[in-house]
């Protein structure tokens, strides 16, 4: 008899993960966790940046936390000073917009105030767009009252920033908008919960069971879609490489799919089929600090630094034992941990930090990076030893601009999941919409590639699922997407249209309607809000 798993047993399965935050976000943490509760045992913690520290590393001493959630500046305080992996929500391109816009119906006096960077493709959205964004840095508290009141002073009316940002504005006697939308820190969460299943493996080692489901590569061959020459080349190299143990570099664009192509090779590999359960584990050696990317890939014993966990942690070699460990962006790894890399790759196995013993793994390597490493050796960045170690099997991904005859059926299956995931059914004049607008898109560079191109169904679909009898048109995409037609920047991230500025779409026409109801001119009529006859006449005047 299969019994229920009792609750003690489900608190221990699950992954622990902690959100960090102060001022408006903790309350989105919140609402985003009711969410996730059933996947992971989730804890608020309200404090921000030394007191967050100091009450976690006296936690984990005796509790486990498998990753933390913040963002902003205090996210990225506690990243460099934390063992256990922190995820940082990161705004995207379109809150931004978004906030901008809110922003803008309150005054035409906008002020953005971000963490460290500025976001210099604004500068041509404003001018496309007649917009005036003052924009300004900081890095620290007192660095952002500064920024606050020098804007202030200026006849800032609204300022646009995260949590801490807009509480200062507000205290300021300014309006703060808050830039994060619950979709970015959804995403977080997810990205959080993949780690933490990680993580939390190695609390389970000891156990029969399957691997998580984030240890498996979940996609194949199926997945790398197009039917051009380059693609189908692609797809033979993949089958030919997953025969051989070799390591093997992918070199990329960003947005190719070089993390699809390493699992497609691991799914087609003998060791993937030979062990089905064996894991695929994914890390960017670009996203994780310095201070904390040694012991992620090689493991800790206990008491090997301050805040280190008790009884040790595995690292990513050992949890990708009997299968497959993809580095993505090995260009940006330091030297020091390329040598001990060089050093795994030659002996199979690793020692983990503080500790003498060697542990024997079994793991086939799959690199990728969107830099010429050539270029790296020749500046003493990277090691010509270790490059010829990783690329005994190299795979040049295609970028989009230089694979045309996908472009279309691209645009098509990416829009058609973006409106099924907003519960929106593509109507039938769908294929022939996206083959209109195929010039237009083909007249595009696509800088970031299929992701670009994927994000801008995305945005698409959100203004079709607003407007259901609004046709996909050259027009309407343009309106929508400026930036393919040079007029707002070079790539998508730069112009996403303020909402209120849009230009009206191009109006569809009686026999366009008709066309969607497929010739039921009772449905297309109830649609439009008018009788048989009056569209019957509409479509005469045509």
């Amino acid at each position: 008899m299969n019994r229920p798993p009792s609750p003690l047993r489900e608190a221990i399965d699950k992954p622990v993960i902690w959100t960090v935050s102060i001022s408006r976000l903790f309350d989105l943490f919140r609402d985003i966790t009711l969410e996730f509760d059933d996947r992971a045992l989730i804890e608020p913690i309200n404090l921000g940046f030394e007191d967050a520290v100091r009450h976690i590393r006296e936690r984990l001493a005796t509790e486990r936390c498998d990753a933390v959630i913040a963002a902003g500046s205090n996210g990225a305080y506690l990243k460099s000073r934390l063992s256990v992996p922190v995820v940082i929500a990161k705004a995207s391109g379109f809150d931004v917009m978004q906030a901008l816009a809110r922003a803008r119906k309150i005054t035409p006096d906008i002020g953005l105030i971000t963490y460290q960077e500025t976001m210099p493709q604004l500068t041509e959205f404003q001018e496309t767009f007649g917009i005036s964004i003052a924009q300004r840095t900081y890095a620290t508290e007192e660095d952002a009252r500064a920024q606050i009141s020098e804007l202030k002073a200026g006849g800032i009316k609204a300022i646009v920033g995260a949590g801490l940002i807009t509480d200062l504005a507000e205290e300021a006697g300014l309006t703060g908008v808050f830039v994060y939308s619950a979709a970015s820190i959804r995403q977080a969460f997810d990205d959080a919960l993949e780690i933490a299943r990680f993580t939390h493996l190695e609390s389970t080692r000891g156990r029969v069971q399957p691997v998580a489901d984030t240890l498996r590569a979940k996609h194949g061959l199926n997945d790398l879609r197009g039917d051009s020459v380059a693609m189908q080349t692609l797809r033979q190299s993949i089958v030919l490489f997953a025969r051989s143990p070799a390591t093997v570099l992918i070199q990329g664009e960003t947005g190719t799919g070089k993390e699809l192509v390493a699992q497609a090779i691991h799914r087609e590999s003998p060791r993937a089929q030979a062990h089905a359960s064996k894991p695929f584990v994914a890390v960017n050696c670009g996203a994780i600090a310095e201070s904390l990317l040694e012991s992620e890939l090689f493991g800790y014993e206990e008491g090997a630094f301050t805040g280190s966990r008790r009884g040790g942690h595995a690292g990513l070699f050992e949890a990708a034992h009997r299968g497959t460990l993809f580095l993505d962006e090995i260009g940006e790894m330091p030297l020091a941990l390329q040598t001990r890399l060089l050093r795994v790759l030659e002996e199979r196995e690793v020692v983990r930090v503080g500790g003498t013993r060697p542990i024997a793994v079994d793991v086939r390597i799959v690199t990728a990076t969107h830099c010429d490493l050539e270029t790296r050796i020749r500046e003493g960045k990277f090691r010509a030893d270790l490059f010829y170690r990783l690329s005994v099997l190299r795979l040049a991904l295609p970028p989009l601009r230089e694979r045309p005859d996908d472009l279309a059926p691209l645009a098509e299956w990416c829009l058609k999941h973006a409106l099924a995931s907003l519960g929106v059914r593509p109507h039938a004049n769908l294929h022939a919409e996206v083959e209109a607008c195929a010039p237009l898109f083909s007249s595009y560079a696509w800088p970031g590639n299929v992701r670009e191109l994927r994000n801008l169904m995305q945005r698409l679909a959100l203004f079709l699922a607003a407007e259901p009898l609004q046709a996909l048109s050259p027009g309407f995409v343009m309106a929508i997407a400026p930036e393919l037609t040079g007029l707002a920047g070079k790539t998508a991230a730069t112009a996403m249209p303020m909402p209120d500025q849009l230009p009206a779409p191009p109006a569809e026409t009686a026999a366009q309607i008709l066309a969607r109801f497929d010739g039921n001119r009772a449905a297309a009529a109830q649609h439009l809000g008018i009788s048989r006859t009056t569209l019957w006449r509409k479509l005469r005047q045509k």
